[in-house]
Order: C-alpha cells, then structure tokens, then sequence
C-alpha cells in the first residue's frame, strides 16, 4: 500500500463516474450487462429507483403527498400504471415525482459509489441528460439505435403498440439532441456480436484517456 511521508496510507482516487444513457428500445441496459463482465460495477438507476419507491418510507409519504393513495395498493406497493397514468400527461406532476425520486436515488447512489474501488464506474439512467446529471459525470455514453428499430424491439418485448412507444418517445430528450451532448456513442443497429464489440472499444477508449 502506498503511503506518504507520514507514514499514513495514501487515500484511494476518487473514481470516475461515466454516465450511460439510451432511449427506449435502444439497448442500453445490454450495454451495461457488456461492461459488468469486462469488470466494471454498473449502479443501475432506473430499477434501484423502482425499489427505492417501495422501500423508503419517506419517499412513500411524500408520494402519496404528491399523488394521493392511489400512487401504492392495498399491500402498500407502488403502483406504477396509476403514477403513469397521473403524471404522462402532467408535467407539473412528472417534474414534482422526479423532485422527489431524484434526490432519494442519488442518496443511494453516493453509498453504493462508497463501496466501489475501481477507477471507473458507470451508472446507467434512461434520464441522463433530461435531469442534468450528465454535469455529475466524468464522461457519458450514449446508446442509439435507429427509431424504426427501437419500436421493433419495444414492441416484441413489452407488447405496446407503436403510438404507446411513440408517446413515450415523444416525452424524452430527442436523439440528435442527445447526439450532441455525449461524449461516446455506441450504435445499435446490428446484432449483439457488433454491439459488444462497439462498447469494448468505447471502454478501452475511456481507460486511455
């Protein structure tokens, strides 16, 4: 272990935070599975805030607050199609929820980065730059995929249609915008085999800068 003149071990770096980010369908969550096995811990935004929603008392108070009793079940879970249905169309009420989401998930975030000792770590959110936490990242990483694409992929795996896909498309930062903010893309376009090896480069492309 190094230590310094002291005698008194040296603190570990802080390590860098590299956001990862893609619109419905395009294969982000894929991605992040790719960059697990190369090593690297990936905090998964999106799923720990599902559970962070039924598992921190508070945040549940102020939900409710938020949304009235309707936004948990009779088994006091959160209820994801009433929330939906409440807030897609009101954006006061979909900035108030992230307001109350957002916080309780970078709280989990800063104690789960604690733990970590690797020198990059990346956190995967569908709402990167949407929530402006691309200015608390080192680096990001955008995954994109033609919009043809995506709604396939949706389509086969939830079971929506192509205006319910649309629709959620329509309420996220569209992609030439997102294009332009981030520092690394990977395309989705092909199959899995072009996918790992277009993230392989990306990250050997990070731990050379």
């Amino acid at each position: 272990m190094d230590t310094n003149d002291g005698g008194t071990a040296s603190p570990e770096p802080e390590p860098q935070v590299i956001g990862l980010t893609g619109g419905i369908g395009s294969g982000k969550s894929t991605v992040a599975k790719f960059i697990e096995e190369m090593g690297y811990p990936v905090y998964y935004s999106d799923i720990r805030a599902k559970e962070i929603v039924n598992d921190n008392p508070e945040l549940k108070q102020q939900i409710i607050g938020l949304l009235g009793p309707s936004a948990y079940d009779s088994d006091s879970r959160y209820n994801r199609k009433i929330v939906a249905g409440k807030v897609f169309e009101n954006d006061a009420l979909r900035q108030g929820l992230n307001s109350l989401i957002h916080p309780a998930v970078r709280k989990d975030f800063e104690q789960w980065i604690a733990q970590q000792h690797n020198s990059f770590i990346f956190k995967e959110t569908a709402l990167l730059f949407e929530l402006g936490l691309d200015k608390e990242c080192a680096q990001t990483i955008l995954v994109t995929a033609e919009d043809n694409i995506r709604m396939k992929r949706v389509m086969d795996r939830d079971g929506k249609t192509y205006r319910e896909i649309e629709a959620i498309m329509d309420k996220q930062l569209p992609e030439k915008d997102k294009l332009k903010l981030a520092d690394y893309i990977i395309n989705n376009n092909d199959g899995l085999d072009e996918l790992e090896a277009e993230t392989r480069t990306v990250v050997e492309q990070l731990e050379l800068s």
